[in-house]
């Protein structure tokens, strides 16, 4: 880590964008304002890289003056260290990178290299680097075990990958099983046998590198999907996953300046931190802060708030549910403007909390692997607590039945986005090796991301949950979200998951899996389950009640964190 504690300096400038629909199609209007990149109204670029046309044109930028050097990125952890990069340092960095995959290791255009890395500065590095060489990477998180990696390597046949001390045992275990795994690279201050110390390659490598002419249809990265039912799915994207964050109808969603600080806390596995903590903020020429956060802790974020300059911030619910139990009558952070959650369920309450708390709203995103950020609340609009918001053009985002057709407001149906006959940039290509699996999310002109919703007549839209998840009990349609948001305004409850449960009279009744806080374990198990029953009674429509309750110790979840809802119906119907 020593060699790269060198780099530092700071300050600011100011960017904006113009959007202008020009078609049913949405053609767009090319980004403005001094030294931003520009696409036409009506170009769709057969070529795009994002390290050649967003880093190295601000470290262009940089190099003749005409952007004050200041940090593209920043790195703190809990010892105390902070690593600042600034766009040209970031574009020497990268190059070193790219130079290690092709010249040192033999990596080539096309290949697969599985990236599991916690948040430490290589992860971005090796990001950068694989795209300016056109290797696809795929991001995995550190929890995964050695079943999980193994899967991935198998799959993928993934020629490479990057990892840490304590996952390099678990590699080792699989490898003699991937045949056509032939560089193991270390991130670490200690040397492992069979694997090559990816920081002392860093440091011998060349600067001098020529990033690849990639075509923007050219894939970039794959993520494995969250695995909630069955095995993984691999999501592939093209660089069009990069270019999207050029448009200024996206740029809405978090409206990026120059000056803004964001810290996306997101895994590094997921995509929110490719988009949140890496795209996003680059492309709009701002900082991307990062702590380490071995554990995320409540209180160190707390911290790190007060104590750094941070202007946005986005994280999932649970983090911002962790703030607002801290003993703190006042959140109010001096620098902070915009805060983005998703990749939960949000209750409305915590959303009037954090605005009573910290001043500020809390604005919902809505995205999967496959399709990136596609809806939420933009900074403009009024936010309705409970809605996860609207499209984010270019998407066409509608509720449509299981034949494609649009359904009309406040009506239950699949969330579709619209694919042809133009396929807006951002959309997966495709389920790798998968044709089957790929064909099935096709429905009519849509792709339909297999979660349920409606929307009202403002277009906003009311996330209900999966597909297989809604549960059907006496005709009444009942999304287990809602029933899971109401279980955790109790104080008895720290998390929760509610799916259908067979019944002779009413063919599913809904029932609830739920871990207790620490104050209510000892707690009579037949009264609390009667007080909960009471209490998602008064709080949903009465017929939503659990009216069935196990206590457990745990939920089944994937490596990602997801609730396996799948695995409890499975127990359900007596097939596990």
């Amino acid at each position: 880590m020593q060699w790269l504690l060198r780099f530092c300096v700071v300050r600011s400038i100011h960017k904006s964008y113009s959007f202008h629909p020009v078609s049913q199609h949405m053609r767009f209007q090319s980004l403005s304002g001094p030294g931003a990149p520009r696409w036409t109204d009506y170009e769709r670029p057969k070529e795009f890289n994002f390290a050649k046309d967003i880093v190295d044109y601000w470290a262009q930028m940089e190099k003749e003056g005409k952007r004050e050097p200041r940090p593209a990125f920043w790195w703190v952890n809990n010892q105390g260290n902070e690593i600042k990069w600034t766009f040209r340092e970031l574009a020497d960095l990268t190059r070193r990178a790219a130079n290690v995959f092709t010249h040192t290791c033999g990596l080539r255009q096309g290949d697969r290299l599985a990236l599991i890395l916690p948040r430490v500065p290589e992860w971005w590095l090796v990001v950068v680097g694989c795209i300016r060489s056109g290797i696809i990477f795929m991001p995995g998180t550190t929890q995964m075990k050695a079943k999980d990696i193994l899967y991935r390597l198998q799959a993928s046949e993934a020629q490479g990958i990057v990892t840490i001390d304590t996952l390099a045992p678990e590699v080792d275990s699989v490898a003699s099983k991937c045949p056509a795994l032939k560089t193991k690279l270390l991130v670490s201050d200690h040397s492992r046998e069979g694997w090559q110390d990816f920081r002392s390659l860093m440091k011998e490598a060349s600067p001098d590198h020529t990033c690849i002419k990639s075509k923007t249809m050219d894939p970039m990265v794959i993520f494995f999907t969250s695995g909630t039912t069955g095995f993984p799915k691999m999501a592939k994207h093209d660089q069009g996953l990069a270019f999207r964050s050029s448009l200024s109808s996206c740029r809405k969603v978090l409206q990026l300046k120059m000056s803004d600080v964001i810290w996306c806390m997101s895994d590094p596995g997921w995509i929110l931190a490719v988009l949140g903590a890496l795209l996003e903020p680059w492309t709009a020429g701002c900082t991307v802060f990062i702590h380490e956060l071995p554990q995320v802790e409540a209180k160190v974020i707390v911290q790190t708030l007060v104590k750094y300059p941070i202007t946005q911030i986005m994280a999932v619910p649970a983090v911002y549910r962790m703030i607002l139990q801290q003993d703190s009558a006042s959140l109010k952070f001096p620098t902070l403007e915009h805060c983005t959650t998703g990749g939960e369920a949000l209750l409305p309450e915590e959303q009037v909390q954090w605005k009573e708390k910290t001043g500020l709203e809390l604005h919902q995103i809505y995205g999967q692997s496959e399709t990136g950020l596609c809806c939420g609340v933009l900074r403009e609009m009024k936010s309705k607590p409970g809605s996860m918001g609207k499209g984010i053009l270019p998407y066409d985002i509608q509720i449509i039945d299981n034949k494609g057709n649009i359904l009309p407001p406040n009506t239950e149906g699949n969330v579709g986005i619209r694919i042809k006959p133009i396929k807006p940039f951002g959309i997966f290509m495709c389920y790798e090796n998968d044709p089957v699996k790929t064909a099935e999310v096709e429905c009519g002109g849509f792709y339909s991301t297999g979660d349920r919703a409606t929307i009202d007549e403002e277009g906003y839209i009311w996330f209900l949950g999966r597909a297989d998840d809604v549960i059907n009990a006496s005709g009444y349609r009942i999304g287990p979200t809602e029933v899971e948001n109401a279980l955790a305004e109790h104080p008895a409850v720290a998390e929760s998951a509610v799916v259908g449960s067979p019944d002779s009279k009413r063919g599913e009744v809904v029932k609830a899996f739920i871990v207790l806080t620490p104050e209510f374990r000892n707690y009579d198990q037949g009264k609390l389950t009667k007080e909960l029953q009471e209490h998602v009674k008064s709080v949903t429509a009465p017929y939503k009640y659990p009216r069935k309750v196990e206590f457990v110790q745990e939920l089944p979840k994937t490596v990602t964190g997801k609730i396996k809802r799948s695995d409890l119906r499975k127990k359900e119907l007596g097939q596990i």
